[in-house]
């Protein structure tokens, strides 16, 4: 029986990292020395592997993701059946959201790491890899996206938050739970979503925009977000709630002349739109320009205001991008060559 052709690409985390004494653990594992670690997974499917880089979640930038989607989209191109990268934890939630948004090909893209480096008893790292490889290889994962495997738990990289810092099972799908889980060495969808039309990239050459993330706290007198709002081309503003902030911050979003999206910093709902109107309520900062989020959460709200400032939309397609990606329905499906 053939297997299915997959590529796999590793960027570091913990997953590949080592070390010994005081000096703690650092990525040094390459692609190959992970894969050759997974009992069984030669069976799961026909792997080439590659290295693009050797970092820790945390330093990965743009440029990483980048080179990641030129990376998948060649490989399914010339015949995979799916892509896998692996990276640290820390930043999945996000990254995996921006390979999304510009991912537009039918393939899956699937991307994973681990909780425990591999010295670590109980590391998770070979059983995430397998189950990672067997949601790429599955014809039931194609027109999904990008998707975030780890802990046997497939979820849709739109909606997956980590929850926790240090726990095996500290990546959730808050509201709308995650799309299934593999077993027995295959995926099980129960929650699957349709996509919204990815974005195309923007030029190469084009600085990325500087969007700051801001979260609003008891006893919040603005000045932090008064400053972003000067100094930077957007701001995604983490309000309490369905998207409040004290009234003195409702000012300062009048003020603003970069856009100003209204997130919430619990985790998460949505944000509101008609439900209260006091100062610095969401009806109010609505009415003062703001762009309400709806379902996404702050950090992928950074993502998704990044990528359009990128490409230079203007005021009401931000608006209209948001209202639909943050509704919570599905979006349109795509095919493989939609841009």
């Amino acid at each position: 029986m053939s297997r299915p052709p997959v590529a796999l690409a590793s960027l570091g985390g913990t997953i590949t990292m080592t070390g010994n004494g005081d000096g703690g653990v650092r990525p040094s594992l390459t692609a190959a020395d992970l894969v050759s670690a997974v009992p069984g997974l030669a069976d799961a499917a026909d792997l080439t592997v590659t290295t693009l880089a050797t970092s820790p979640g945390a330093s990965l930038g743009a440029a990483d993701l980048r080179r990641c989607l030129t990376w998948a989209c060649d490989s399914v191109r010339t015949g995979a059946a799916g892509a896998v990268i692996v990276q640290g934890t820390d930043t999945i939630e996000e990254t995996a959201y921006f390979l999304d948004l510009h991912w537009d090909r039918d393939e899956p893209l699937v991307v994973t790491g681990a909780m425990r480096n591999p010295a670590t008893p109980g590391a998770d790292g070979p059983a995430n890899l397998y189950a990672a490889v067997a949601t790429a290889a599955d014809p039931a994962s194609r027109g999904l996206g990008a998707l975030v495997v780890l802990n046997d738990t497939v979820h849709a990289a739109h909606r997956v938050r980590k929850t926790h810092t240090s726990a095996l099972q500290a990546f959730a799908s808050p509201g709308f739970g995650a799309l299934g889980h593999v077993a027995e060495r295959r995926v099980r969808y129960g929650n699957p979503v349709a996509r919204h039309r990815p974005l195309p990239l923007p030029p190469e050459d084009r600085p990325r925009p500087r969007v700051a993330l801001v979260e609003t706290c008891f006893d919040d007198d603005g000045g932090l977000l008064a400053y972003a709002a000067a100094e930077y081309d957007g701001v995604v503003l983490a309000g309490f709630g369905v998207g409040h902030v004290p009234a003195a911050l409702a000012e300062t979003v009048s003020a603003a002349r970069v856009p100003v999206v209204l997130a919430s910093r619990t985790g998460a709902g949505s944000t509101a739109s008609r439900t209260y109107g006091f100062p610095g309520s969401e009806r109010d900062l609505i009415a003062r320009g703001a762009i309400p989020a709806g379902f996404l959460d702050a950090r992928k709200s950074r993502v998704l205001l990044g990528s359009l400032l990128a490409l230079g939309v203007p005021e009401e397609r931000l608006r209209a991008e948001f209202a639909a990606r943050g509704a919570g329905a599905p979006g349109p499906t795509v095919g493989c060559e939609s841009g």
